[in-house]
């Protein structure tokens, strides 16, 4: 049926009866309230910044004072404001919608609509959730009008028609898509949390620069760390140096760690068998290069980056049969002494070993690194291959918990996109 969605709960049938924005609820345009702006005001104040492509409230920290002004601009639990104005050509604003959940906390600024809903026919999760709904704003945006700065007119999109469910059934999808959220937030929020400990670990965990004990260490390991330079500790390897043109992605047997996997894809640990590494180097092109192939332990540095990235590094892992090579604006290193799985790809990945990199970067707009400006780098480690060990460990299983919760959030998101499309009709 046209007037029904794709997917919906099994306990209703009836068809979706159309209505206007305007029947939502009684609307009432925002007006300037800068005047009010206080860093002592006790209202947060909603403007054009407030809106995200998330859907999600901004604070960018505007605050305003209780005043006549302010008075008949707070906002109650429930109440749905929505942007009429746009400060970018993309759009990506335009329509959005934020749902209040608290009363007495929010004011709203200009060029947002205040909806307060009628509580007896729609469901403030439902409405906030359509109208957010890709399809569904599409019905707005194709009403916008400008260039640099898009908006539209309330008088015209209040007219916009929409289908709508009866009560419980929107009830029902207000209530599934909440839970769909509370889910997603709850894994990024984690993910945030792990990746802020792993960004304190790796400062706490390994000494500053010029100490030889970290802060915080496993229990049963005393004594100073070994403090070498890095040329003392690691030989450089021979990179290859074939461009994009000369590798061959259908036939190729080698796999070829590109600077910008290390840059953006894989970080402190590639595990080689598992990682999908993109690039492939034919085998007969890469013939020159064979003394060269890469081993577990093997270390890569990317030598170019248009920030101070330039210099964060991958360890080699998890190599059986497979062949790798380093690629285009990499450094490959071997250790001349043995260490434990993780803890060389950790360090040298930490600000600790990387603030010595920062001053031997040359360039303005693109920076690099040089092998022989490295090589007076320090490199400190523990002695016992144990504790190097225990500290490999301890990151692996922390990335490892980053990149699940990660995966969790995306395919959540995914779930939702889906739905989002499913279980509203596409007329209306």
């Amino acid at each position: 049926m046209a007037n029904t969605p794709n997917i919906r709960f099994k306990e209703f049938a009836d068809d979706w009866e159309q209505r206007k924005l305007l029947e939502f609820g009684k609307a009432t345009g925002g007006t300037s309230i800068e005047s009010e702006f206080s860093e002592n005001g006790i209202y947060k104040v909603i403007s054009i910044g407030s809106y995200s492509e998330d859907n999600i409230y901004r604070d960018q920290g505007i605050r305003a004072v209780k005043s006549e002004k302010t008075l008949n601009r707070i906002l109650n639990k429930g109440d749905i404001t929505m942007i009429l104005n746009d400060k970018t050509a993309s759009g990506n604003i335009i329509g959005r919608v934020l749902l209040i959940e608290k009363s007495g906390v929010y004011v709203y600024n200009q060029r947002t609509e205040r909806i307060e809903l009628d509580i007896n026919n729609y469901d403030s999760q439902f409405i906030y959730t359509m109208l957010n709904a890709p399809q569904i704003r599409d019905k707005i945006i194709k009403q916008s009008q400008g260039n640099t700065q898009i908006y539209v007119n309330w008088s015209t999109i209040s007219q916009t028609e929409y289908l709508v469910p009866h009560t419980k059934e929107q009830q029902q999808i207000g209530h599934y898509f909440r839970r769909l959220d509370h889910l997603i937030t709850l894994h990024q929020r984690k993910f945030d949390e792990i990746k802020q400990l792993k960004k304190f670990m790796l400062q706490k965990m390994f000494p500053k620069n010029g100490e030889l004990i970290p802060e915080i260490r496993f229990v049963g390991f005393t004594g100073a760390w070994e403090q070498r330079k890095l040329g003392d500790t690691l030989y450089s390897l021979q990179n290859n140096t074939l461009s994009r043109a000369e590798m061959t992605y259908e036939v190729g047997t080698i796999k070829n760690i590109h600077y910008g996997d290390i840059l953006v894809k894989y970080g402190e640990v590639i595990d080689v068998k598992n990682e999908q590494i993109p690039n492939i180097i034919d085998t007969t092109v890469a013939e020159k290069y064979k003394t060269s192939f890469l081993q577990n332990g093997d270390v890569i540095f990317a030598d170019t980056a248009e920030d101070e990235t330039v210099g964060k590094c991958s360890e080699i892992a998890g190599l059986t049969d497979e062949m790798a090579l380093s690629g285009l604006h990499t450094i490959p290193y071997r250790p001349q002494l043995k260490f434990a799985t993780g803890y060389l790809g950790y360090y040298l990945n930490s600000s600790l070993f990387h603030q010595q990199l920062i001053p031997l970067m040359q360039g303005i707009k693109v920076t690099s690194i040089s092998k022989s400006a490295m090589q007076n780098t320090n490199i400190v480690y523990p002695k016992s291959i144990d504790e190097q060990k225990k500290i490999g460990a301890y990151f692996i299983n922390l990335d490892h918990l980053i990149t699940l919760h990660q995966h969790k959030c995306d395919q959540l998101k995914e779930v939702k996109r889906f739905m989002l499309q499913n279980m509203f009709p596409q007329k209306g």
